[in-house]
Parts: structure tokens; C-alpha cells; sequence
């Protein structure tokens, strides 16, 4: 299992164990438990698709879009995680992994968790914040140039290096005020 991935799980465990925490505490439904599983595991993963969308539609023309085709059309699930694990660090014009894409999903799920009381989608919106926030982190230590890069892809201008690190933590902190939201609104 690579870095990034066990980030991601570790990540989404503890998120798992902080909302189910108060859901013991507070007598929730084993059914609610299965939700909110059901909802972190999706979330965590989902973002992902945006690698098929940059193979299938946005460069479809290159070597390992056409490997990712084959794999589809065989049904070779496994080669396909394998393609992303090895070439996600090359993908830098993706749609769900841009800086719009995740001010769009904050407003959103503000939204979702102050209207709704859907464990399920709640914390499948939860997960997809947290997912993009550990993507950001991890590429941040590694190079903050690509995490410019991808984070601002398409944009003529771009958010300095000397101010990402900010950037993330203000997406941190809004990712804490929306587990904190979710947490009020289910106990």
C-alpha cells in the first residue's frame, strides 16, 4: 500500500472513530454506524474518478489512458488502481482536484449538513474534503510546485507558493468547523 493511500484510510478511520464516538454516546441506531461507514468509504475514493475522467475524455489520446481503457473494458479493476497509484502525480488537469471544485464543495456541504440530517450524506460530502485536504497536504511536503500545479491548473494566474500553506490551513480549519457541524447536528 503506497503513502498516499494509507493517508487516506488513516485519515478516514479517524473520522470514522470521531463521528461514531457521538453517535454511541448519543444512542444512535447501529444503522446510522453503517451509514456513516458507508459514506466515509465512498468518500474516500470517489475524488479518484477524476483520474478516469482525465483518461476517458480530457487526454484520451495517451499511452496509459489507453491502458486505463483496456483495463475498463476487461473489467480489470485491479490494473486500474495499480495505473492511478502509478501515475496520479502526473495528472495536474483534473476537475474534482482544483481549487473551485473544492470552494464549491465547502459551500455545499455547509449546506447539506445545516439542511439535511443524512448521516450517509453528510459524511460522504465530510470525506470528500478530507480527501482532498490529505491530497494537498501530502503534495504540499512533497513539492509545493505541483500542488500549485494541479490546484490552480487552467488558471492564468495563480496563488503564490509562499501562500499555500496558508490556503491549506484555512481548508483545515473549515474541514474542522464542518466535522464539528456535523457532529452538533446528529447529537
Amino acid at each position: 500500500m503506497d503513502h498516499s493511500t494509507r493517508y487516506h484510510l488513516l485519515s478516514s478511520l479517524g473520522l470514522f472513530i470521531t463521528i461514531s464516538i457521538f453517535l454511541v454516546i448519543f444512542n444512535y441506531h447501529n444503522l446510522e454506524i453503517i451509514y456513516l461507514v458507508l459514506g466515509i468509504a465512498l468518500g474516500t475514493f470517489f475524488l479518484d474518478l477524476d483520474h478516469l475522467i482525465f483518461w476517458l475524455v480530457l487526454k484520451p489520446n495517451l499511452d496509459e489512458s489507453r491502458l486505463a481503457k483496456a483495463a475498463l473494458e476487461k473489467k480489470d479493476f485491479k490494473s486500474i488502481i495499480r495505473l492511478v497509484k502509478l501515475t496520479h502525480q502526473k495528472h495536474h488537469n483534473l476537475i474534482f482536484h482544483h481549487y473551485f471544485f473544492q470552494v464549491i464543495l465547502v459551500f455545499f456541504s455547509f449546506f447539506i449538513l445545516t439542511s439535511t440530517v443524512n448521516i450517509f450524506a453528510s459524511s460522504f460530502l465530510l470525506t470528500l474534503n478530507l480527501h482532498l485536504l490529505v491530497d494537498e497536504v501530502i503534495s504540499y511536503q512533497r513539492d509545493p510546485k505541483t500542488l500549485q500545479h494541479w490546484l490552480f491548473a487552467r488558471e492564468s494566474k495563480q496563488l503564490p507558493i509562499k501562500f499555500l500553506r496558508q490556503y491549506i490551513i484555512i481548508f483545515g480549519i473549515l474541514f474542522i468547523f464542518l466535522t464539528l457541524l456535523l457532529i452538533q447536528t446528529k447529537t
